[in-house]
């Protein structure tokens, strides 16, 4: 079984041999580009790759540590996992991976900070928005606490008011009648004075009439011309 394993193996290695060179090399030239380009010290190193074991305790990572190694023993000493080129390129993969989720991580969580930061601040300002709009729908509630009492002061205004047009409309109807009476007693006054008028212009025109009549008459021309020389002596004398 071993023996077809190893067999596997080499003939896996030999056709990807030159594509596995290639990549080995671009996991070594990352590992030494990485080691050189900014040097850490083995404290904070050591600290870090502790830090980026799964586990929330030291116990925890420790135990995880040991149960990986004993597992690759295993693996390893059964000939049931063959240590190749393949692995060599899987673990480089890994590295390159690791250092790319390190140097990627911050950044990720500073945006998504910031995405959490601008969800507060609309959430605070929405509450901040409804806070406003409660307070001002309780302080338009309290300025209606007087609202009986307004609402009292408005019925007895409108019952005033009412009585005010009644009187005015009954004034105006006395008014009415007054000026309708008044518009009566003038027609009939004037149907008086035009009767009166009538009958004296008929009495002078009567009058003017009978003296002509009697002026025709020769006694009263007589009696006329007597009295008119009587008159005469009289201013006579007196002269």
């Amino acid at each position: 079984m071993a023996f077809r394993l190893l067999t596997k193996g080499a003939a896996a290695a030999a056709v990807a041999r030159p594509a596995m060179t290639i990549s080995r090399q671009a996991g070594v030239a990352a590992v030494r580009a990485y080691s050189t380009g900014k040097e850490v010290e083995p404290k904070q190193k050591a600290a870090s790759i502790i830090d980026s074991l799964p586990g929330n305790s030291l116990v925890s990572k420790t135990s995880f540590v040991t149960l990986s190694a004993g597992l690759a023993t295993f693996l390893i000493s059964k000939e049931i996992y063959v240590f190749n080129e393949e692995t060599l390129v899987l673990v480089s993969a890994g590295g390159l991976l690791a250092v790319l989720l390190k140097y990627l991580r911050e950044p990720y969580n500073n945006m998504a900070n910031d995405h959490i930061n601008r969800i507060k601040s609309i959430l605070n300002k929405a509450r901040e928005d409804h806070k406003t709009a409660v307070q001002d729908r309780i302080n338009e509630a309290g300025q209606m606490k007087d609202l009986v009492n307004v609402t009292k002061s408005l019925f007895e205004l409108s019952r005033e008011t009412a009585q005010l047009e009644a009187e005015a409309f009954a004034l105006k109807q006395q008014v009415a009648v007054a000026q309708e009476v008044k518009g009566t007693l003038d027609s009939w006054v004037r149907h008086e004075t035009n009767l009166r008028e009538r009958e004296q212009k008929q009495l002078a025109a009567y009058l003017i009439e009978k003296i002509q009549q009697d002026l025709k008459d020769p006694k009263i021309q007589q009696q006329i011309l007597d009295q008119a020389v009587v008159d005469i002596q009289k201013v006579a004398k007196n002269a």
